[in-house]
């Protein structure tokens, strides 16, 4: 396990928990005082930047010691647990060893919203001829009957996972990857450019339309009003057919008229300034049947929105007390790691945001029909996720990036890994999807179906929290439209996903309502051009609007 080693070796010091933090908070012992323990049992479990990490026993013996209580911050390196020696007494713990040079200069992965990522795994050991897996792998291996030992692991350093066990179990096996090689990609399909061609004609310039001169108020008596066609249906109120004339036309003068403007017609009785009777409109094309008569036509496979959708309880709330006035709340744990990774964040990156608006009429009809043949739900996210994806593995693949500035060097990555940034009681998870651009839209809805109930339950493994090349966050499944999103450092964009509107747009020269979805790309103004940020959202854009890609 990684972390420093005792000179004692009764006494186990709390080793690094694999998220170069200097210190982690003992949330609960699972060993008691006096209680005779095997090699990697669960001695506690201690708070990491997202998740509960259980710390194992480095070896078999008696407690004769445990160095803090619960809900203490410890310091990484302090002595933790204190076994009994070979004479039946706990040895007194000696001072850490410093940590030589090479130690102080080792640089490993960051994590996606807090820490850093070591090489050796906090939990994960491995005797000589044992496999090497977390204790919750090895209490599944157990329940489901499996031989850990005899399982080849998929993992990191190999690593024995629980998809590993599970495969033993079904009898299917797992194989490990062979050293030095990697899995081929699949070839990208081609995808459009980000730009549309231009017409290979020139816009027809509007016809002039001709001037008319102002005339001079005439007060005489106006000529009658002559009905160019008969009018149909509404002979009184409704709407009167085009006046054969062109436009703009001199009209005998009204008293009360200005210059220019023709007399009321005699089904339009003059009215108080300001008033305009209302009259009953026909139903045009393209209303939905809950459309009033009158209204703006909607755009195809439009599906109005329901409306009184419930909002749920947030995850953070008040401790004030009745009565109390106020509340003392600890700043530690979880909400302390995430303020320093955002100060971090605000601090380096240079932030700059561009915002956009997708018309999604046609995707939302397009997961409207595959969640109906397939009777899974589907919502806009795993969509949404498919076309960054398009984007970072095309031609935008510079945002597909993670900047080490103690190196000087930005780090371009082929695979996408996506951070999906995740709402949970105990504050910001970010759960990542490991080669998100090689899944379909119905196995992204899965996948992050599943690391969302993880990261809830803080069930999920530490080594799903680390390696993001870009992050998407939705913050307006509840509410709110564009946001100026705090980057996920080191990565060099993320995007933010509005709440999906009802609103109208303008479709060759004709106004109807349609599916809004706003956007938001923040980017490191170090790494990322305007330009190349405002192209990249036009691909989202582009791909959003033509779904049929997507999928």
């Amino acid at each position: 396990m990684a972390g420093k080693v005792s000179s004692d070796p009764n006494v186990f010091l709390l080793p690094d928990i694999g998220e170069g933090l200097q210190e982690a908070e003992v949330i609960k012992w699972l060993v008691s005082e006096g209680d005779e323990v095997e090699e990697n049992q669960a001695l506690a479990e201690v708070q990491t930047d997202k998740a509960l990490t259980e710390i194992p026993s480095p070896r078999a013996g008696k407690i004769a010691k445990l160095h803090g209580a619960d809900g203490e911050v410890m310091k990484v390196g302090a002595p933790f647990v204190s076994y009994v020696g070979a004479g039946g007494a706990a040895a007194e713990p000696k001072a850490p060893p410093a940590k030589s040079a090479a130690q102080e200069e080792e640089r490993e992965d960051a994590g996606t919203v807090v820490g850093q990522m070591s090489g050796d795994l906090a939990g994960v050991s491995r005797a000589e001829g044992k496999a090497l897996a977390t204790p919750a792998v090895r209490r599944l291996a157990r329940d489901l009957g499996v031989d850990i030992d005899s399982v080849k692991g998929t993992g990191i350093g190999g690593r024995v996972t629980k998809r590993d066990v599970e495969n033993a179990k079904s009898g299917a096996g797992t194989q490990s990857r062979a050293a030095g090689t990697t899995t081929p990609r699949p070839e990208a399909p081609e995808r459009g450019t980000s730009r549309r061609p231009l017409p290979s004609q020139p816009a027809q310039p509007q016809a002039q339309r001709p001037a008319s001169q102002p005339q001079q108020p005439n007060y005489q008596q106006p000529q009658p009003y002559q009905q160019p066609y008969p009018q149909q249906g509404y002979p009184q109120q409704g709407y009167a057919q085009p006046y054969p004339q062109p436009y703009p036309q001199p009209y005998p003068q009204h008293p009360m008229m200005m210059p220019g403007y023709a007399p009321y017609p005699p089904y339009m009785m003059p009215m108080p300034w300001g008033y305009m009777p209302q009259m009953p409109m026909p139903q045009m094309p393209g209303m939905h049947p809950g459309m009033q008569p009158g209204g703006i036509p909607t755009a195809p496979g439009f599906t109005p929105f329901q409306s009184g959708r419930p909002v749920p309880p947030p995850a953070q709330v008040s401790s004030v007390e009745p009565g109390a006035g106020t509340a003392s709340v600890p700043f530690k744990g979880v909400r302390r790691v995430i303020a320093g990774k955002l100060r971090q964040s605000v601090d380096t990156a240079v932030h700059f945001t561009v915002m956009d608006e997708a018309d999604v009429t046609a995707l939302d009809d397009l997961r409207r029909r595959l969640a109906a043949e397939s009777g899974r739900k589907l919502s806009f996210l795993p969509f949404i996720a498919s076309a960054v994806c398009r984007a970072l593995s095309g031609s935008y693949g510079a945002l597909n990036a993670r900047v080490d500035d103690e190196r000087d060097e930005i780090v371009q990555h082929e695979a996408v890994h996506l951070g999906i940034a995740t709402d949970t009681d105990s504050g910001l998870m970010v759960p990542v999807l490991r080669d998100a651009d090689r899944a379909d839209v119905f196995t992204l809805s899965d996948q992050i179906a599943t690391l969302a109930a993880t990261a809830r339950d803080r069930s999920i493994p530490r080594e799903q929290l680390t390696g993001s090349t870009f992050t998407i966050s939705n913050v307006g499944s509840h509410a709110g439209r564009f946001a100026t999103p705090v980057i996920n450092y080191p990565e060099v964009g993320i995007i933010a996903v509005g709440k999906a509107y009802d609103g109208v747009v303008v479709r060759d020269g004709q106004p109807m309502v349609a599916k809004l979805m706003p956007l938001s790309l923040a980017c490191d103004h170090r790494v990322v051009d305007g330009a190349t940020a405002a192209l990249c959202l036009a691909e989202i854009v582009r791909l959003l609007q033509e779904p049929e890609q997507l999928v």
